[in-house]
């Protein structure tokens, strides 16, 4: 089949959870179909990027997409007037419709895939447009995203915010089952996220072994185990940190659990890697290194990686990037949510900033612990998220629809 594969963001290089998820559903995809892919790109997207992606893809095109606060501010006004989630509007980009448009009415696509609610908007105009022919339309749920604004209120002090936060929640409880209703098949991340979506739907959720879902994968058998300096004393986060769950988690570690760390481990320190690091992350043991290409150095002294965070959607991919290098997680219920995780064999699991602060110190104090969690973490991620075995799961979302193409024809 022919697949027009429409992504929110360029999915290389893998320096983020939406990228590995779509990067990979590519490479599966196509070595049975041929894939388009037209996709949002942003200033740093550099053009080897994309020639990367052109070397497996039928076509790749893109479509510029600027961010600042004062358009922002603009996109807040239409939300205000339309009603519409504001994280909605501010990617409806006219070129994009017109580049989807010129693509559907010259090419003879079987599938619209969307991946992320984003994108869906725009598969769903495409069929409208499309004059030749009627292609099915899949969606690719990477998170329940009305959970994303929901739990960020529940910890946000401003009253603003909160009240722009709980807004956005509820708009977005309004328009993502009424979305996921109208494409011929929705893959899901996560059951909890499945799980979330419908039932906000008059119709509730059924049982999640019915629902199609797919967990994001790695590669792992390509990467190498860190070799980690036995003398390090290094505690990693890393995240981009314009995702509003990563900024807010690493801030409250810093301000409330690393604190207590220190007080009993002097020498310890705190590095956090990700770019657009948030202002009151400076500090006695803390390192801010923005966005960072090669992690080798930080990883081989990492001790402990932390995913301290309290809000968020699907699958934190950080997760089985620290399980394939090999290292010792301590990460909250949120943070490990949709992994299939086995806690104190795997990862520790903590939600207090008491609770979490004596789990980074057990791992490190006791090599053996360390090196145990680090071993069965990365026998999880190969046996369970590597993408050349699990994503077979994808065959069964597009046989189906191969076949009805062939019986039409």
């Amino acid at each position: 089949m022919h697949i027009l594969f429409l992504s929110q963001v360029l999915p290389y290089p893998l320096d983020a959870g939406p990228k590995m998820r779509s990067y990979f559903v590519l490479r599966h995809l196509v070595q049975q179909h041929k894939v388009t892919l037209l996709t949002f790109v942003r200033e740093t997207d550099r053009p080897e990027y994309i020639a990367h992606l052109a070397e497996f893809c039928e076509a790749v095109h893109t479509v510029p997409i600027q961010r600042n606060r004062w358009r922002d501010l603009g996109f807040f006004g239409q939300s205000l007037f339309n009603r519409q989630p504001f994280l909605i509007v501010r990617d409806q980009v006219p070129a994009m419709s017109d580049k989807i448009r010129q693509l559907v009415n010259s090419t003879a696509f079987d599938v619209i895939h969307a991946d992320q609610l984003w994108m869906a908007p725009y598969a769903l105009n495409a069929k409208l447009n499309v004059t030749s022919s009627s292609p099915r339309l899949i969606l690719d749920q990477h998170n329940a995203v009305h959970l994303i604004p929901k739990r960020l209120a529940d910890s946000e002090t401003n009253p603003l915010k909160r009240l722009f936060l709980l807004r956005e929640a509820r708009l977005l409880a309004n328009y993502e089952p009424e979305i996921c209703a109208q494409f011929d098949q929705v893959v899901w991340v996560t059951a909890e996220d499945y799980q979330a979506v419908t039932k906000l739907s008059q119709l509730g959720a059924s049982e999640p072994a019915s629902a199609p879902i797919i967990p994001i994968c790695a590669d792992p058998a390509q990467v190498e185990p860190v070799q980690r300096n036995p003398k390090g004393r290094r505690i990693t986060f890393l995240g981009s940190l314009h995702w509003p769950p990563n900024a807010q988690g690493i801030l409250w570690f810093a301000e409330h659990v690393f604190p207590q760390i220190r007080a009993e481990i002097p020498d310890v320190l705190l590095t956090v890697i990700g770019k657009d690091p948030p202002a009151g992350l400076a500090g006695v043991g803390v390192e801010v290194t923005g966005y960072v290409a090669d992690l080798k150095s930080y990883l081989s002294e990492t001790v402990v990686f932390i995913v301290p965070l309290h809000a968020g959607g699907g699958m934190r991919v950080k997760i089985l990037d620290a399980w394939s290098w090999g290292l010792p997680i301590v990460s909250t219920t949120i943070g490990a949510e949709g992994i299939d995780v086995h806690p104190e064999q795997d990862m520790l699991i903590a939600d207090t900033a008491p609770a979490f602060a004596q789990a980074v110190i057990r791992i490190l104090g006791d090599p053996i612990l360390a090196q145990q969690l680090a071993q069965n973490g990365r026998s999880t991620v190969i046996n369970k998220y590597n993408w050349q075995t699990s994503y077979s799961a994808w065959d069964k979302i597009y046989q189906p629809l191969a076949s009805d193409k062939v019986s039409v024809r």
